[in-house]
């Protein structure tokens, strides 16, 4: 296991960020504990969870992660471990969360903050991201920008003065982004610089074969900025492993959840897949360890972010960690891009 250092921030975190959501829905407490255990013993020191996980969000739920983790960390060397959560920003119709009124303002910040420190049972939170912008963008799967979309928001000054309270209070140490754009990574670092308030040290956002997105202004803004990109859905909902190819297999999040990742519901999703799965197979790597050690390959990447509903599919996803792609491949990988650019953005 390799150890990144993540953007200003004096965390140094493993190249594979072991993911939670489904931990209090398709995860009892012992399969997550498991999982937490085994994925600790390989050298994963990264936990990334969230305040409205598990998914699909429910009132029913909510909470459940954090608390499944809280009861698994107060049991561990915690300054060992790097913890990372997420605040639930508006506009997702969550009713149970702080009553649907969940603007990135010091109320909901602070209440936000210390009920996942409860939750999870520890003092401090190593990482606290903004799960998507308290402002309008174009979100999960939603490629468009509408301006007839926009809607009140908090400065970024002020959200970032909140945090600034919280970390001097010891409650969090570093701030994350998720769900952003270009000109949300610049503004919240040149609002920062400008006012001597925290830096942004990462940015949450969907990185995979199918959605390669992240290549082009995104990565400019990271690398000037030096933030580092923590990618999620690195297999793409598990498609890019291959198994929906044909049909949808039982127990899986498509076929137990309806409507569930319609981002991957679109033309030539499948082909590219198809194509992808060939090219691991001429060289002997399962789909999987294919499509997560090319992710690791890419240099803006701080950590990738692997979620598993069994023990199996956790270890060979962290068995991709011995998988170095050659240029031969990464050169297949970009013929099959060049055909199917980006199908699931």
């Amino acid at each position: 296991m390799q150890y990144n250092q993540l953007g200003d921030s004096d965390l140094k975190v493993s190249e594979i960020c072991l993911g939670t959501m489904t931990y209090g829905h398709q995860n009892t407490i012992e399969e997550a504990h498991q999982q937490l255990d085994y994925a600790v013993s390989q050298g994963v020191n990264f936990l990334d969870a969230a305040e409205m996980y598990p998914v699909p969000p429910r009132a029913e739920t909510y909470g459940f992660t954090e608390a499944y983790i809280g009861e698994w960390l107060k049991q561990q060397q915690r300054d060992k471990l790097i913890v990372a959560t997420k605040i639930a920003g508006p506009g997702r119709h969550m009713k149970w969360v702080r009553d649907g009124v969940n603007t990135i303002d010091r109320n909901n910040l602070k209440q936000a903050v210390d009920d996942s420190l409860k939750r999870l049972q520890t003092d401090y939170i190593d990482l606290y991201q903004i799960h998507w912008p308290d402002r309008y963008v174009p979100l999960f799967g939603n490629a468009i920008f509408d301006p007839n979309q926009e809607r009140e928001t908090v400065a970024i000054a002020e959200q970032l003065s909140v945090f600034a309270d919280l970390i001097k209070a010891g409650k969090i140490r570093y701030v994350g982004l998720s769900n952003e754009t270009p000109w949300g990574i610049t503004t919240f670092s040149h609002i920062s610089q400008q006012l001597g308030l925290p830096k942004v040290v990462s940015i949450q956002n969907a990185y995979n074969l199918l959605n390669r997105m992240f290549d082009w202004a995104l990565a400019e803004a990271s690398y000037r900025e030096n933030i580092g990109l923590l990618a999620y859905s690195p297999l793409a909902f598990g498609f890019l492993s291959g198994k929906y190819l044909h049909g949808k297999p039982e127990k899986t999040r498509i076929s137990l959840f309806a409507g569930f990742g319609q981002r991957y519901n679109k033309p030539n999703v499948n082909d590219a897949v198809a194509a992808y799965v060939e090219i691991a197979h001429k060289h002997n790597l399962t789909p999987a360890k294919l499509a997560l050690a090319f992710v690791r390959s890419r240099w803006f990447v701080s950590s990738t972010i692997i979620g598993a509903t069994t023990l199996e599919q956790l270890k060979e996803n962290l068995e991709s960690i011995d998988v170095v792609l050659d240029e031969e491949i990464l050169a297949e990988l970009d013929v099959v891009h060049t055909r199917y650019p980006n199908p699931a953005p």
